[in-house]
């Protein structure tokens, strides 16, 4: 497990988190993009704290975090062999979003057409570890109310947003490199794809 190749440090805040994520409450974290909103993609009330956090419309859909294949194929009916080779061959951070994701997952986390949108954290061993600890899929979205700038630091968060999660990572608070989001690509079951965020 990555989680073992963590510092002590490291592994008590995702200690913390996950006993968070179980109880279904709200963390703050470091992605392997920029700083985002979590908590348990099986949990519908959770998610729709998310969605009160960040006054943001429910009919948009967040982003999910899975530890790789074998999380991904308990939760998405059908995965096109692109995708697989794109999230393993990808250099830089990248979502999927899948067609048909699957029950436990929250229905207020699906978009209308039941697409589900999935990164696999490959370039954070600490998101790596923190999906790996929880066993289940954690949602992750930016950590601002809609419509305003992404954070690309830990600095750049608001304290209202800071102050609404019930978890509060101390990892990486003090780095000051600039992150920036994910691409996003959507990919049917047949194969057929389209870039929706480069």
């Amino acid at each position: 497990m990555i989680y073992n190749k963590l510092s002590a440090s490291e592994k008590l805040d995702i200690d913390c988190a996950t006993d968070i994520l179980r109880k279904g409450g709200i963390i703050l974290y470091p992605t392997d993009t920029v700083w985002g909103l979590g908590c348990d993609a099986t949990n519908e009330k959770a998610v729709t704290k998310i969605f009160q956090i960040k006054q943001r419309p429910d009919a948009k859909a967040l982003i999910t975090l899975m530890s790789g294949t074998d999380m991904l194929q308990q939760y998405i009916d059908s995965i096109p062999e692109v995708a697989i080779e794109l999230t393993e061959l990808a250099t830089t951070p990248i979502t999927v979003i899948y067609d048909n994701a699957l029950p436990p997952i929250a229905r207020n986390l699906m978009a209308e057409d039941g697409s589900m949108a999935v990164r696999v954290p490959s370039g954070s061993n600490f998101c790596m570890a923190l999906c790996e600890k929880f066993r289940k899929p954690i949602v992750s979205t930016s950590a601002n109310i809609s419509g305003s700038p992404t954070p690309r630091t830990f600095k750049e968060i608001s304290e209202a947003i800071i102050s609404s999660a019930d978890y509060v990572c101390q990892t990486a608070r003090h780095d000051d490199t600039p992150h920036k989001p994910s691409s996003i690509i959507k990919i049917h079951s047949d194969g057929r794809f389209k870039i929706i965020r480069k």
